[in-house]
């Protein structure tokens, strides 16, 4: 999971890409990075680790010239999450001069490492997938067009050839050097890739192409579309815009975690308002906790905030019982889930959450998150409920068990990080010290978003691999899975 913007304008774009950074830093907080292109063809990049705020100077922002550019906020899946080198974006210097964008997970970067060495002679200075993809789009692009020409039909088969080389989820965004900027998205559309124009004071277009709507939204850019799955959209340095299907099946199979918990609820995504989805999910919950708790049991629901709200208002609406803020946080910590190392995430939960005693003392307390993944938040959410004074604790996941590795990018490599793994509910229940655990069904959830899409009739599925086991690209293999759990694990 990264946060992605690529931008043409008809005026310098550095400081609007800054703001959508902002606005995509619950994404990434590990590094973050802008490039910018000048029609000439001279580019410039600044990124560095750590937070939007705190890598960005004035001097850095007055050397990102150019009316075409584009952005990244990182959260580590491949490399090193330390590593300033393995900060997005890439540069490549031929064919052209390509600087390059990705959210998502490459799955067969074994065999594109041993390519670029074997086949194409090219050099990788680092282990981040992003590279293996640059390279490998530089190279398609090396073979399809010539040193003088490069038209929009070129690029296209070029990306035709580069989705059939790589595997996995990937929304990319490039800058090629005097031409323009390419995006693409994977043929089964699981990372997301919004389409979005606004009028400039010369009434010439401007576009933007980013990971979520609240983007467009906060520039004034009118929505155009998703970019589809398998999809390349190209747009000229001067604003022309062209789109073509690149993929031989695509099919749209959205990452079901985007809903419960990735993308911020102002956002719409594929269609279908983030919000919307999480307070079906509540509603769909809120049966099943009707079906294990004992009615009248439960005094109070409350929220872990902040992605859990909408479905636990959702809960408390359905099951008639009162809603309270127990939680307090702390709005200068990161999102917990996202920071790298075991270590980092327990520190961070008592400095993000302080528990409210007047909201917990003698009362039956049922606590709903988005979802529970190592369970290393949720043990000391139940804890600091006990020691503020509940008299028991009822915890609900918005989602359900995660049981099996995701490998589509979020960083989630090792079944055995996971506590739903191996363990039965009442199990999990008594690590976590609850005095009830309640998850959602996995059709439950898939239902909530679905139907949440009004009857768009592409969306009828989604890539739930985490809760099922079902790899939606077809390609993972239990001896890829066990190479990820032995070299990536965190």
């Amino acid at each position: 999971m990264c946060g992605i913007v690529g931008m043409v304008g008809r005026a310098p774009v550095n400081q609007d890409i800054y703001d959508a950074l902002l606005l995509l830093q619950h994404r990434g907080q590990d590094a973050t990075g802008i490039a910018t292109a000048e029609p000439n063809g001279v580019m410039h990049t600044h990124k560095a680790s750590g937070m939007v705020r705190e890598a960005f100077r004035t001097r850095d922002m007055r050397s990102l010239l150019g009316n075409v550019g584009l952005g990244h906020v990182r959260y580590a899946t491949k490399g090193t999450a330390s590593s300033e080198e393995e900060a997005q974006p890439f540069y490549v210097n031929s064919p052209y001069g390509i600087i390059l964008i990705h959210n998502g997970n490459l799955t067969n970067t074994r065999e594109l490492t041993e390519d670029m060495a074997q086949r194409d002679r090219r050099h990788l200075n680092s282990s981040s997938d992003t590279e293996l993809l640059l390279n490998a789009l530089a190279n398609e692009l090396q073979a399809t067009t010539s040193p003088v020409d490069l038209e929009p039909e070129r690029i296209f088969e070029a990306v035709t050839r580069t989705h059939r080389r790589i595997e996995g989820a990937y929304a990319v965004i490039a800058i090629i050097a005097g031409y323009g900027l390419l995006a693409f998205r994977d043929p089964h559309g699981i990372r997301p890739l919004i389409l979005g124009r606004r009028a400039a004071d010369d009434g010439k277009d401007e576009w933007v192409v980013t990971s979520e709507s609240l983007v467009l939204e906060n520039g004034d850019y009118e929505i155009v579309r998703d970019i589809e799955p398998g999809e390349a959209v190209f747009i000229t340095d001067e604003g022309e815009l062209f789109s073509k299907q690149c993929a031989d099946d695509p099919r749209l199979l959205p990452c079901s975690f985007e809903y419960v918990y990735l993308a911020r609820p102002d956002s719409i995504m594929n269609g279908v308002p983030v919000y919307e989805s999480r307070l079906r999910m509540g509603e769909k919950l809120a049966a099943t906790i009707a079906k294990t708790v004992p009615e009248g049991f439960i005094d109070v629901v409350m929220p872990i905030p902040d992605s859990s709200r909408p479905a636990a208002m959702e809960v408390s609406r359905v099951l008639g019982i009162e809603y309270r803020e127990g939680f307090y946080k702390n709005r200068y910590v990161g999102r917990t889930f996202i920071m790298p190392g075991q270590a980092a995430r327990k520190k961070s939960v008592r400095q993000k959450l302080n528990a409210m005693s007047s909201e917990f003392r003698g009362k039956n307390v049922l606590l709903i998150d988005d979802s529970i993944v190592r369970g290393t938040t949720s043990k000391q959410i139940v804890q600091m409920a006990r020691d503020a004074g509940a008299k028991s604790v009822i915890f609900a996941s918005a989602a359900p068990p995660v049981r099996f590795p995701h490998v589509y990018g979020i960083n989630m490599p090792s079944r055995h990080e996971l506590i739903a793994h191996g363990r039965t509910t009442e199990e999990i229940a008594a690590e976590l010290g609850a005095d009830y655990l309640v998850y959602q069904e996995v059709e439950d959830l898939k239902a909530a978003i679905i139907e949440s899409a009004e009857g768009d009739p592409r969306f009828d599925d989604l890539d739930l691999s985490p809760f099922d086991g079902r790899y939606v690209t077809g390609t993972v293999s239990d001896e890829y899975l066990a190479w990820v759990e032995q070299t990536q694990s965190s």
